[in-house]
């Protein structure tokens, strides 16, 4: 898979579960949906996070803090769609 196609796949299994749960995913489970050992799995988030990507890792950690335009952690902006509220944004 070449890197571009490979980063296209890791923003899609992260803006699925971000969706799906409102909570971003573990490397170990992008890792895991990708079908690839998890140090690869870590190594391409920290890959898509590089510098530029308008989203965020927890400093110092592998854990994903924002991903546009969702934030996973917390915040005052609330996103409720269909009266389901299990988001929130940046």
């Amino acid at each position: 898979m070449s890197e571009s196609k490979q980063l296209d796949h890791v923003f899609q299994i992260i803006m699925k579960k971000m969706i799906e749960t409102g909570q971003a995913p573990h490397f170990t489970e992008i890792a895991t949906e990708m079908g690839v050992p998890m140090e690869e799995g870590r190594l391409a988030v920290h890959e898509l996070f590089s510098p530029g990507f308008p989203a965020w890792l927890f400093p110092n950690t592998d854990y994903i803090g924002s991903f546009p335009p969702f934030s996973n952690l917390p915040t005052q902006y609330r996103i409720t769609v269909d009266g389901q509220q299990k988001w929130t944004a940046q």
